[in-house]
């Protein structure tokens, strides 16, 4: 990347240092009709420079001093465990009965993705998704949940429950490898997990179980991605795709309980959730079995008779702790890049979009200048996501439709902050369910709409690899 390809914004105050640093330029440079991103501030003017284990934790750059507090605090709620009720400890009791950990950060150690249980580990940020198939269920059902729920079981296999209570059931993963040629006679060991369930605690589980793992992703950025018009996302949908591309995102478009109505989905796996706030409090509900104003519910069922164990109180996580967690998951800062004038690097950034990877890993979008929160308001930001839906193929299907998401279809992840994943958390690994170690696995699984994107990095002479994969390291 040439110099003449950037403009200079001067004076950017960043965690107390002031640098100069690039800013994306209206005629920035392109490869393959996709922009290539000039300037350090991935997250926009909330980027912060970090690149060891805390790279996830810290706090929008731009966000006002006097909203450090409330960070802080809704970080205290996300980072410590809830305790069995009744406890001294009133605003944090009334885990479980059922749950799958006892804290957010459980799961998302150090604010980053989590990894899938070695050996006879319990799993804690892998879980399991529960349903029976659509036709079993009615309209409101599906339009309200997205799923049907299994009878005595609910939406998730919980793993872990308080005493006297028992866990539903034990999941035990098996593997199975097959190798990936590439080009120059290299070759790729890909693993694909395979599931069940042991010793279920609450009757039979039912031939037509569907089940689909989830791996907790990671935290930074989201109100920032909450912040792009949902009018951008219908704009680069392209569900019949018409411009011939072999590229059909979709919306997908799921229940909004704070609404009461359905809306366009862009938080978790496949797009299934449509707000920050929304996403939260499913996971204290689901994973914690705690209750809250907007998730009064939790996955326990009447046959499960979780009535009889005392709770912490109606709801358990009350609305003043819950708006403190989501203004904490929603500040989460995404950090810089890093080794931008590195040519190889740079050649990488051009291989990714010469590829096609940026035609679902869209690399630029912008945030509505009348975003509630001036932070995350009018920011230029490069989170290498569309937030839609695509057909990945048969080799990372789940077969379990999730509202409009059919069994072979995720949300495009974003990529922002990726290379520093491993930093933050050294077992972190990648896709839906962290069966890839690697990022070059990771490609590698790709089908359905990237198999074209898939064949020509196969066809790419290693250094080309190489270059691609630092680029993605950078980001």
């Amino acid at each position: 990347m040439t110099p003449s390809s950037l403009t200079l914004l001067a004076g950017v105050t960043l965690s107390g240092l002031t640098l100069t640093a690039p800013a994306f330029a209206a005629d920035a440079s392109t490869t393959g009709g996709f922009p290539l991103q000039a300037t350090r501030l991935t997250g926009g003017a909330g980027s912060v420079e970090q690149i060891d284990h805390n790279a996830y934790s810290l706090p929008l750059d731009n966000m006002a001093m006097t909203k450090r507090l409330d960070f802080s605090v809704g970080n205290s709620f996300f980072r410590n465990p809830w305790v069995v009720a009744p406890a001294s400890t009133a605003a944090r009791d009334g885990l479980g009965p059922l749950f799958n950990t006892n804290s957010c950060q459980g799961c998302h150690l150090k604010d980053g993705r989590g990894h899938p249980p070695e050996g006879d580990e319990t799993p804690i940020a892998l879980f399991l998704r529960l349903s029976l198939p659509a036709e079993q269920g009615d309209e409101e059902t599906l339009k309200q949940l997205g799923v049907v729920p299994v009878p005595r079981y609910g939406r998730q296999l919980q793993t872990a429950a308080i005493p006297g209570a028992k866990p539903e059931g034990k999941m035990v993963i098996e593997h199975e490898e097959r190798e990936v040629s590439l080009a120059g006679g290299d070759t790729v060991t890909l693993a694909k997990p395979r599931y069940r369930i042991e010793s279920p605690a609450y009757g039979a589980l039912p031939e037509d179980l569907e089940t689909s793992p989830r791996l907790a992703p990671p935290m930074i950025g989201l109100g920032l991605l909450a912040a792009i018009p949902e009018d951008d996302l219908r704009e680069a949908a392209d569900p019949d795709d018409a411009d011939g591309d072999g590229i059909s995102g979709r919306l997908n478009h799921v229940w909004d309980e704070r609404r009461q109505r359905t809306v366009v989905g862009r938080f978790g796996w496949k797009a299934g959730e449509p707000s920050v706030e929304q996403q939260g409090m499913h996971a204290f509900a689901g994973d914690m079995g705690l209750t809250s104003s907007l998730a009064p519910g939790t996955d326990c069922t009447a046959a499960q008779n979780c009535d009889k164990f005392e709770h912490g109180g109606e709801p358990e996580v009350s609305d003043k702790i819950a708006g403190f967690v989501t203004f904490y998951a929603e500040s989460l800062a995404v950090p810089m890049r890093r080794d931008m004038d590195d040519e190889t690097i740079v050649q990488g950034a051009r291989q990714f979009n010469r590829l096609g990877c940026a035609s679902c890993h869209t690399p630029r979008q912008q945030t509505a200048d009348d975003t509630p929160r001036p932070a995350l308001a009018g920011q230029t930001i490069w989170p290498y996501t569309d937030l839609l839906i695509h057909d990945m193929g048969e080799g990372l299907a789940d077969n379990r439709a999730e509202f409009e998401a059919s069994g072979q279809e995720w949300r495009t992840p974003p990529l922002w902050g990726i290379g520093l994943a491993q930093k933050v958390n050294p077992r972190a690994r990648f896709l839906h369910d962290g069966r890839a170690g690697t990022l070059e696995e990771a490609i590698l699984w790709h089908g359905g709409e990237a198999e074209p994107a898939r064949k020509r990095y196969r066809q790419l002479p290693k250094d080309k690899r190489q270059s691609l994969l630092r680029f993605l390291d950078s980001l």
